[in-house]
């Protein structure tokens, strides 16, 4: 899989934009003011991430970009804004943020701002006083991480100034919560360490209720402190993953010799422990009491806790610094880090976990979004996601939780509150993870004990009241369905592993298709063919549910109806619909599927789901449209008629999108590949891979059948050897079907025995004593097509020669075999040569009956005409011939009733 997902660069991106970082930044300078240079919609989007996570009025200033200074510069924008924020809000210092806009025309900020003095000096101290600093933040040039230390670095190079030993100690923070913040200050105070925050955003952002508002918050880092960090007796910058261009920390020691330490975000035992030793050092004390208090409090929650953590899989995502720091505290703790994820693009993360994680199997991605980390964390089987707010798209779609954790949190109060940080934080943090996993393996352990211990109970068909109520409120979200639907799976015997007994029924009531494939010949009423696409009839959806009920009255293992064509479902969806409604009416329980093309599923995929189906599957021979354009003669697209490259564009989008979307709303797919020899054999890893990404459960690789009367009837075989090494070559990928029969569309019965010939016309039945007892005395001959001479099992088209039996007395006996010329010899001819069937009427003229497997719609008909009934059946022929003698009885016994 990839890092990202490239089709489209907008879904759901893990990052947010380098000007963002700065105004997180400055909010940690006293009586500072941030003013971007760019259009207004830049501060906007900024405010509304700050207020909704921070719940504090935030304020940004903007030069308001609009056409005319894109084209012509937006110097006397950004100038006005100045005059006005000073006026305004009177703050000691502005930083000037640029924007994509900005940048990408080209404008100098520092020669505007010197321009802006030169331009104001008769304005005297007022315009003097305020130091405006400019700071290089291209949205397309990194993230907020990256926009954050540019800031810093920036206000450092541009206000520190070498000056005598203060004494001091500068740490330099990360991108953190006020809590923390206040809580680092409380340990390097514990230490009695005078230090310099920076930047301090404790009180900035999460400031005390005051009756009065003030435009600047009180509190941040003074500029005079700022100013004095050359002096500081060392630099404690507390970030591993910041880039070396970008830390002032390292820009303090190489202009002025300021010794510095460097450490990670002290979360987990390990971070907190060298954070210490770094104090220790500096201030040549020990740990106080507070703090080892602090620590064993922490070792005995570890200790509380790691048998439940054991079970933890996580996906950890954010900025760098803190998906680094949170995946050191999951290894400490038994909480197995399966994807680790970020949207900054950080070598220097993955080489630290890289080190740390070298007997672990973790994936690691960054430059990343949302899509992609959601198809990981269904793929890595995450259970636990912990991160920021934006990953609630996951939680909503697959169902994992979500600890909230970095910025921003939008969607919970509090977020600028929590502490993560010190021993006291990692136990808060610690203890949040542990309950999301206990509340994820114990909220739905009713239901899983239920369908493992009482599955049997399930499956008898006593569904009592409370049984129906729970089905139907159980399924309230995607993942409920997901569920549901993966439980129904195993009673499915085309997406278990070939072993399934349960029966299916096919209902054949599409015949539009919406598609020409060039292997495909859709002949309705030919019976002497086993392929998809052919049926001997095609239904209405009452008739269809009439069919239905008679074959769930026989077939105890009917669990599943499917709709197949003959054509496609959707090309004739509202007798699809109008089907699928009566037959679920009819049974609540029974798996409903459907197979199609995919060219309409992306309009019908809602429905589809509303109406209660499980299992789609989709054709899809290749997502190469050069590859396509040779499969597909033409695609009829709302009423327009598109051939070659451009059809197979289409058709080929419409698939993926459609199944993409049905698996992630819960629908269990399988797809299904025609391997074709010299067109797309060569191209079917690719088209399952994709289909993997898109969601698919299984596929079903199948050989061409090359039908009479198609483009595709010269086409060479696919050997059972070639076959199989397609399918094992793509095991690796995604599970294979081995088993599929290519049924017809009107198949019913197990895969391995169709018995669709028993519901046709005229169907098998036991017969009874008082049935053989009034056939006894009786005389009658029959036509058996078999090919064995014991079994009914062979279609009337391709009979050669018939068996002939009689039947007299309750025996049945063996007569002779009559030759005759085969009916049907290939599309060209089967229809065209009426003298065929005449021929054979004439050979069985003297016969009362005719027992075939199955038998054409027309051929039928002119056999009755003259006399000859037809029985469509299988089994042995005996059974089949003393059916036949209770039937033609029986219609006796009504005719002579009629005619007294």
């Amino acid at each position: 899989m990839k890092n990202r997902n490239f089709v489209n660069l907008n879904i759901n991106p893990c990052k947010m934009c380098m000007p963002m970082g700065a105004a997180l930044a400055l909010k940690g300078i006293e009586n500072s003011m941030l003013m971007l240079h760019g259009s207004q919609g830049c501060s906007t989007y900024i405010r509304r991430h700050m207020a909704g996570h921070y719940n504090e009025p935030i304020d940004i200033a903007s030069s308001s970009l609009n056409e005319e200074g894109t084209v012509y510069g937006g110097s006397a924008n950004l100038k006005k804004g100045l005059m006005n924020v000073i006026k305004l809000y009177n703050p000691d210092i502005i930083g000037v943020a640029t924007t994509c806009l900005a940048e990408t025309i080209g404008e100098d900020i520092r020669r505007i701002i010197q321009e802006f003095y030169d331009e104001n000096l008769e304005e005297g101290l007022s315009i003097n006083r305020v130091k405006i600093l400019p700071i290089c933040t291209p949205g397309y040039g990194g993230t907020h991480f990256e926009g954050y230390y540019a800031a810093l670095t920036s206000l450092v190079k541009e206000l520190a100034k070498k000056c005598e030993s203060t004494g001091k100690v500068n740490i330099i923070m990360g991108s953190m919560n006020p809590g923390d913040v206040r809580n680092i200050k409380r340990i390097l105070e514990s230490f009695n360490i005078d230090y310099t925050m920076f930047p301090d955003v404790s009180d900035t952002l999460d400031a005390p209720y005051r009756r009065e508002y003030k435009r600047i918050p009180d509190g941040g880092t003074k500029l005079e402190d700022i100013e004095k960090m050359a002096g500081a007796k060392a630099t404690v910058e507390i970030g591993l993953t910041v880039p070396d261009k970008l830390s002032p920390g390292l820009y303090l020691e190489k202009e002025f010799g300021v010794p510095l330490y460097r450490c990670a975000m002290p979360v987990g035992i390990h971070a907190t422990d060298a954070f210490i030793d770094i104090l220790r050092k500096i201030s040549g004390k020990e740990m106080p009491k507070e703090l080892l208090n602090d620590r064993g409090r922490l070792i005995d929650a570890m200790i509380d806790s790691h048998k439940f953590n054991g079970e933890g899989r996580a996906v950890i995502f954010g900025e760098p610094e803190l998906c680094y720091a949170v995946s050191m505290l999951c290894m400490e703790n038994g909480v197995k880090p399966v994807l680790i994820a970020t949207g900054a693009e950080s070598q220097s993360l993955k080489s630290l976990l890289e080190n740390n994680f070298t007997d672990e199997e973790v994936t690691v991605l960054d430059d990343t979004d949302f899509d992609t980390i959601r198809d990981y964390a269904v793929k890595l089987e995450a259970n636990i996601l912990i991160g920021n707010s934006d990953g609630k798209v996951i939680t909503e779609k697959e169902g994992i939780p979500l600890v909230r954790v970095g910025f921003p949190v939008h969607d919970r109060v509090g977020g600028q509150r929590k502490v993560i940080t010190g021993y006291n934080g990692t136990l808060n943090l610690l203890d949040e993870i542990t309950n999301t996993l206990l509340e994820k393996k114990y909220s739905g352990y009713r239901e899983r004990t239920y369908n493992l211990y009482f599955k049997e109970y399930k499956e008898s068909g006593i569904n009592t009241d409370k049984d129906k109520t729970r089905q139907v409120t159980t399924i309230k979200s995607d993942v409920d369905r997901k569920i549901y639907n993966l439980e129904k799976t195993e009673k499915h015997p085309c997406f278990t592993a070939g072993n399934c007994k349960i029966a299916r029924m096919h209902i054949p009531v599409a015949p539009k298709c919406n598609i020409q494939c060039n292997y495909c010949n859709r002949k309705y009423d030919c019976q002497n063919e086993s392929r998809p696409g052919v049926t001997s009839e095609v239904l209405s959806p009452q008739e269809a549910l009439n069919k239905f009920l008679k074959v769930k009255e026989k077939l105890q293992n009917l669990k599943v109806v499917g709709i197949a064509g003959p054509g496609d479902a959707l090309a004739n969806f509202e007798n699809t619909k109008k089907t699928i409604e009566l037959i679920k009416e009819a049974d609540p329980e029974i798996v409903v599927c459907l197979s199609t093309n995919g060219l309409m599923l992306p309009f019908y995929a809602d429905d589809l789901i509303e109406a209660g189906v499980s299992h789609v599957t989709v054709t899809i021979n290749a997502i190469d449209p050069e590859i396509g354009a040779k499969i597909y003669k033409y695609v009829n697209f709302r009423g327009k008629r598109l051939t070659g490259r451009e059809g197979a564009e289409v058709i080929i989008k419409n698939q993926l999108s459609g199944l993409k979307y049905l698996s992630e709303r819960g629908v269990v797919c399988k797809v299904n590949i025609v391997l074709i020899k010299g067109i797309n054999d060569g191209h079917v890893e690719e088209v399952v891979r994709k289909v993997k990404e898109c969601g698919a459960y299984i596929t079903n690789i199948m050989p061409l059948i090359p039908a009479k009367g198609t483009a595709f009837e010269k086409m060479p075989l696919v050997s059972n050897k070639e076959l199989n090494e397609v399918r094992k070559r793509c095991e690796v990928y995604i599970k294979q079907m081995y088993h599929c029969r290519q049924c017809r569309a009107d198949a019913i019965g197990t895969l391995e025995r169709d018995v669709s010939p028993e519901f046709g016309a005229i169907n098998c039945s036991k017969v009874n004593d008082t049935d053989l007892e009034k056939q006894k005395f009786k005389y009658y001959t029959f036509a058996v097509a078999t090919g064995s001479g014991i079994y009914i099992d062979k279609h009337f088209g391709h009979v050669e020669e018939f068996y002939i039996f009689n039947y007299w007395l309750g025996n049945v006996s063996f007569l002779e075999k009559r030759t005759v010329n085969k009916y049907c010899n290939g599309f060209d001819d089967c229809d065209n040569e009426e003298s065929k069937i005449d021929r054979i009427i004439n050979a069985l003229s003297d016969c009362d009956g005719v027992l075939t497997l199955r038998i054409g719609y027309n051929l039928q008909k002119k056999l009755e005409e003259v006399g000859i009934r037809v029985f469509q059946t299988c089994g042995t022929i005996e059974e089949g011939i003393r059916f036949a003698v209770s039937e033609l009885n029986s219609q006796k016994e009504e005719t002579k009733g009629e005619r007294v």
